[in-house]
């Protein structure tokens, strides 16, 4: 063959473009390859047909129903878009919980909602929030105030990291673990690592005590993900997913694309997933230990479970969006049962249950929203405090930044009465106790007086 061939004249037989193409031409020309021996050699580098969606939605368990109009629409908007998300071609399986919500475009998985993949990782599918779950310690007939205001002392709301005289310890086995997982080892993602341990975070994150219903002992539960590594793992997954699915699925929604577990790139993940896993857990036994550390009190049993993970059972990887693993088989290290906050005025639920064929093994995460923080906030009338004061009267509500956050007050949530009773209408677990509310923490509104908001308005008033 005396042409010399180059990437149009491979574009032109069909072939994609990809960082093969570059050492194919070379190889070619290099060996003068004639016709037939040229296409027996691009054999290797064909890619498959495209996967296409399912023609009709892969059918999913509805665990949910609308009590009010407004819950209505917000029903409404789950299923379709769970009909949407259940075109994806991996997904066999799927359910929405009585706490869903959507979020996201058309198509999106919502809040609540469980959704089973054959041999893929969808990282869309557990969103930036890797593995936000919640730890149970019980203080025994510890005094609760005395726990909170300890916690107090210890915990860490908003945004970023711990500075350097008030770090915990990174783990050498931890610190192992990243460096050997190819998401992980990156200098700036250890740095956070380090950083962020024992860290909360903000928005619905808490920290939560009160005494047994059945004990009166007195427990601590917190709730948070895994923060600034799972952020940034998610975005790489996001990545490495989208070239996936510009090569397998080009139909598949963005937000949905996904990583064979079969390759190099998913197996890695798989493992970065577990690591992330190890150091959420570990972000919550820090802020737990150094309470009876600081107290000199026994811990009498603890707990934890995720509700934003990817569980893996055969070669099916049940992805769920806010949603309580209750079978036993998705959490190697289960030491208790499973936990479900409501709301901060409200028990956190201590539930038990059994794996059916509508709830997949799963149960509610909490008690979820009708609308948006946005139209939360213009529903309400009156001044921030005098509503934060009626609406969590008795109890000692805190905010880490000093500034209310009137987003995470109880009347921002689905009722959780209804939820119990959907729980029990639908088979999702049952309550063996409660952990009856003294008090919490939250971050609160950190952005009201945050340096850049203060810089900004500033600047307008020199304007002005």
């Amino acid at each position: 063959m005396n042409t010399k061939i180059t990437g149009n004249h491979l574009l032109e037989l069909g072939f994609r473009q990809g960082k093969w193409m570059k050492d194919a031409i070379a190889y070619i020309n290099e060996n003068q390859l004639n016709e037939k021996a040229m296409t027996n050699y691009l054999e290797q580098f064909k890619s498959p047909d495209p996967i296409a969606l399912h023609v009709k939605p892969v059918d999913f368990s509805i665990n949910i129903k609308a009590e009010n109009d407004l819950e209505k629409d917000n029903v409404f908007k789950v299923v379709n878009s769970m009909q949407t998300l259940m075109k994806t071609p991996t997904l066999v399986d799927g359910a929405i919980m009585p706490d869903a919500c959507p979020t996201g475009p058309d198509g999106t998985i919502p809040v609540g909602g469980v959704a089973v993949a054959k041999n893929a990782i969808h990282p869309g599918m557990h969103s930036a929030d890797i593995c936000c779950s919640v730890m149970l310690t019980d203080f025994g007939k510890a005094d609760p105030k005395t726990i909170l205001d300890a916690a107090h002392a210890s915990t860490h709301f908003g945004p970023g990291g711990r500075d350097r005289d008030n770090q915990f310890r990174f783990p050498d086995e931890l610190l192992e673990a990243f460096e050997s997982n190819f998401f992980l080892k990156d200098k700036q993602m250890i740095q956070i690592a380090r950083t962020h341990l024992g860290t909360q975070g903000d928005g619905n994150h808490f920290l939560f005590v009160g005494k047994s219903k059945k004990t009166g002992n007195t427990m601590m539960v917190t709730h948070h993900g895994s923060r600034g590594p799972g952020a940034r793992l998610y975005t790489k997954g996001m990545k490495i997913a989208e070239r996936f699915r510009r090569d397998l699925s080009p139909e598949t929604k963005k937000q949905n694309a996904w990583i064979p577990f079969k390759t190099e790139e998913g197996q890695a993940y798989w493992d970065a997933l577990q690591i992330i896993r190890d150091w959420t857990k570990k972000n919550h036994e820090v802020l737990h230990d150094v309470v009876a550390e600081t107290l000199n009190i026994n811990i009498e049993s603890r707990y934890w479970n995720e509700h934003n993970f990817v569980f893996k059972d055969g070669d099916l990887f049940y992805h769920a969006k806010g949603a309580t693993p209750l079978d036993a088989k998705f959490m190697p290290d289960i030491t208790g049962p499973r936990l479900i906050p409501l709301n901060m005025s409200e028990p956190v639920l201590i539930v038990e249950g059994n794996t059916t064929k509508t709830n997949l093994g799963f149960a509610p995460h909490g008690a979820g929203r009708n609308v948006s923080r946005t139209q939360h906030r213009k529903s309400k009338t009156g001044t921030t405090m005098q509503i934060f004061k009626e609406e969590t009267r008795g109890l000692d509500v805190r905010f880490f930044s000093k500034e209310i956050d009137i987003t995470e007050l109880p009347s921002a949530y689905k009722n959780a009465k209804a939820v119990r009773t959907q729980m029990d209408e639908f088979g999702l677990g049952t309550v063996i106790d409660e952990v009856l509310p003294y008090g919490c923490i939250m971050a609160g509104d950190w952005q009201k007086n945050a340096p850049w908001k203060i810089k900004r308005e500033k600047r307008n008033r020199n304007k002005k």
